[in-house]
């Protein structure tokens, strides 16, 4: 017993000093960063997807985008640079996850760290994209092919057809609700908005013009998963690039798409923001 009880001492004294090293001012500071790293990345995207719409080419994913950070003045830098954003930022959302929202009733308790979640594999896989290409394995159709070979692995597994089905059906379900966030302006509540009108207005642009854009990419992505695995195409499973292309292939294709382009843009440019005047505070 006393035994158990000095492990349970133990455990308790690492959780209390891992939470004190992910609140520190530094980190915070890092993680910031990545909210403008994320944002540089998404800036890249829209104006790759308005390339495509225009006639020209590229891959509209984050392999694509990161591939064309990589071939700017200083590439190495920046790709490190982000990575370290990037990585800060999942360890911070990771810790919002393990340690935060005590105080909430359980079903929002569990609903917000469950987000928080989400959110730290989604930057995590950025710092990964990140580092790939800052050591030079990475290409730019790294998330189609990683897309795709998933797709084929998962279909062979047993129930891994429903698995699929599921997972773009809430991938699709994601992108709903971020669009449903733009138009309400409920993004708002995480910001400390600045208090002069016309900045206070630009920022509320931004935000429902980008996550209405983010919305409809991951809706396109996670339908374009569901039907390839209820069809049995694996290959058609290609992840945000191949849900561009395929807006671009609809009628009006090429406007919706260049449209997309300029909401991702702005996403973008709200990320950065964002970065500025984030609540971080926990």
């Amino acid at each position: 017993m006393h035994k158990g009880t000095a492990i349970k001492r133990e455990l308790k004294q690492a959780a209390d000093a891992a939470e004190t090293v992910t609140n520190s001012r530094a980190l915070e500071m890092l993680a910031r960063a990545g909210f403008a790293a994320s944002g540089i990345l998404h800036l890249l995207v829209g104006a790759i997807a308005i390339r495509l719409a225009t006639g020209g080419t590229g891959s509209a994913d984050f392999s694509g985008a990161v591939a064309e950070l990589a071939t700017q003045p200083a590439g190495p830098f920046l790709l490190w640079a982000s990575f370290a954003a990037c990585a800060a930022l999942a360890i911070w959302q990771a810790s919002d996850a393990i340690f935060d929202y005590t105080h909430l009733p359980a079903k929002q308790k569990a609903a917000n760290k469950a987000k928080a979640a989400a959110q730290a594999v989604v930057f995590a896989g950025m710092a990964l994209t990140l580092m790939s290409f800052a050591m030079g394995t990475g290409s730019d159709d790294d998330n189609r092919k990683a897309a795709s070979d998933l797709t084929f692995s998962l279909m062979k597994a047993p129930g891994g057809v429903a698995l699929l089905v599921l997972l773009g059906t809430a991938i699709a379900v994601t992108g709903v609700v971020y669009a449903i966030r733009g138009l309400r302006k409920s993004f708002e509540k995480h910001l400390v908005m600045p208090a002069n009108p016309s900045a206070r207005t630009a920022v509320t642009v931004l935000g429902v013009a980008g996550y209405v854009a983010k919305g409809t990419v991951l809706l396109l992505a996670g339908l374009l998963i569901a039907i390839a695995a209820w069809q049995s195409h694996p290959e058609q499973s290609t992840g945000l690039d191949g849900g561009l292309r395929g807006l671009r292939d609809q009628p009006m294709g090429i406007y919706l798409l260049a449209a997309v382009g300029a909401g991702l843009i702005c996403y973008g440019a709200y990320m950065i923001v964002r970065a500025k005047i984030a609540r971080m505070i926990r």
